[in-house]
């Protein structure tokens, strides 16, 4: 149990990133208002440019409830139910400290993410309740052009499971999500930036080998995830530092990808609000190193 939840802490911290991070939904805008849509799009971009962490965190219930409204609106709408689990996701994961109300949330979030793949995509309903073999078989012959929406959805997901880390149930869900990262990484390995390789790099780095983990896979993954980004996306190197070097004990490895997060710029198109998380991350492992190694 104590590697559970060891493991629940290390994902629910890189969902703050990745629920942020996931994109919007390619082809279904067409369903909501070109005004609604860009003005959730706009926002969205405004959020993830922010540096302001504590304004970030006052501010968004507020959009959360405005999403709400625009769900009770148009209730099958693809676009608009993917946007509120992702936002949920991401303000649960963030912000929301109480387990219960974490739990609330996030099953809020995996629900609108299920219901937005039901109403976008054929033979697409009900994923959390068929056999895995059915689930795998349905997931690999998803198309580059579903990667958006299912991306979302296997982030929202691992939110939910992160949440419910004391249920062994849920925690095998996991593999539902695995399945789903390695479909996107398979028509596209550089997706979103990296993002889908950083998070493959997270899972494969859970657990150290004598418990089914593999920490050299994980790092090619944390390696793509960097060169996919150009370096931008700074919480790819805290996660490697974080993830595999203190997996391995490589102090070197540690300190070297910290302090160059460090001494890096914050500031990055739509990556802001994540390097300025990235940056207080690092500070904190730099400073626990010494008790660590």
């Amino acid at each position: 149990m104590a590697a559970i939840l060891l493991m629940a802490r290390r994902l629910g911290r890189l969902l703050i990133l990745m629920s942020l991070l996931a994109g919007g939904l390619a082809g279904c805008s067409a369903l909501v208002s070109s005004t609604t849509q860009s003005f959730a799009e706009d926002l969205s971009t405004a959020i993830l440019d922010n540096d302001d962490l504590e304004m970030i965190r006052d501010g968004a219930p507020a959009y959360l409830i405005l999403v709400d409204t625009l769900v009770s609106r148009s209730p099958t709408d693809p676009y608009m139910l993917q946007q509120s689990a992702k936002l949920h996701s991401a303000y649960t994961a963030a912000f929301v400290m109480d387990s219960r109300r974490a739990k609330l949330l996030h099953a809020k979030a995996k629900r609108q993410a299920l219901d937005s793949v039901c109403y976008a995509l054929k033979n697409s309903c009900k994923l959390d309740e068929r056999p895995y073999r059915e689930f795998e078989a349905w997931s690999a012959q998803l198309g580059l052009k579903d990667a958006p929406i299912i991306f979302n959805l296997a982030v929202t997901w691992a939110g939910w499971v992160q949440a419910n880390s004391d249920d062994f149930n849920a925690i095998a869900e996991l593999a539902r999500v695995k399945a789903l990262m390695l479909q996107i990484a398979r028509l596209d390995p550089a997706y979103d930036n990296g993002g889908v390789a950083l998070y493959l790099g997270v899972l494969e780095t859970l657990f150290p080998p004598a418990m089914g983990g593999k920490p050299e896979v994980g790092r090619q993954y944390f390696e793509q995830a960097i060169a996919a980004s150009q370096g931008r996306n700074l919480m790819a190197k805290v996660m490697f530092a974080e993830q595999y070097a203190r997996l391995v004990f490589n102090r070197t490895l540690h300190d070297e990808l910290l302090e160059q997060v460090s001494g890096a710029p914050a500031r990055a198109e739509g990556l802001t609000l994540m390097n300025t998380v990235a940056k207080e991350q690092a500070q904190r492992l730099l400073d626990s190193a010494d008790d660590y190694f």
